[in-house]
């Protein structure tokens, strides 16, 4: 009870009239590290079109579609993704003074981990709906590939 009347005070006056100035502030970076992960599954689904559209080999089909599955842990292809988010440090040090935010690696690791989580639920998304289709005739697979990419992107 001493306690919550200076608390509410501290939190009314220092910290709520900046909350949503941070808020936005942090979203950037957050923002583009989504958005370069959407932009990589889109890339990597249009070579694996591309591919079929060249080859029209369905064995190297499965190929790729096993390597995009394995995309999410490939941290060579994600790390721009990553490296978006990194600009959270910048910001982050500075809210460290002035709001005593000290687990600022903790935020970024998390952040980079939703990021590869929606790699991997995109991916899985993508297996699930193209896998009925693999049989069809080559033509026939490089449409319903970019319409399940449009769909997972959606």
């Amino acid at each position: 009870a001493t306690v919550s009347e200076p608390a509410q005070k501290c939190c009314t006056e220092n910290i709520q009239p900046f909350l949503a100035s941070i808020l936005e502030e942090l979203m950037g970076p957050v923002s583009s590290g989504f958005t370069e992960v959407r932009s990589l599954f889109d890339k990597e689904v249009n070579e694996i079109i591309q591919d079929l559209q060249k080859t029209n080999d369905i064995t190297k089909l499965k190929e790729n579609v096993d390597q995009l599955m394995n995309l999410p842990f490939n941290s060579v292809k994600m790390e721009p993704c990553y490296l978006k988010v990194n600009l959270l440090q910048e910001l982050l040090q500075d809210l460290k003074s002035r709001f005593k935010v000290y687990q600022i690696d903790f935020v970024i690791q998390r952040t980079q981990n939703f990021m590869q989580e929606l790699m991997e639920n995109a991916v899985y998304t993508f297996e699930q709906l193209f896998s009925p289709s693999r049989q069809a005739d080559s033509a026939k697979v490089a449409t319903t590939i970019e319409k399940v990419k449009l769909r997972v992107l959606k």
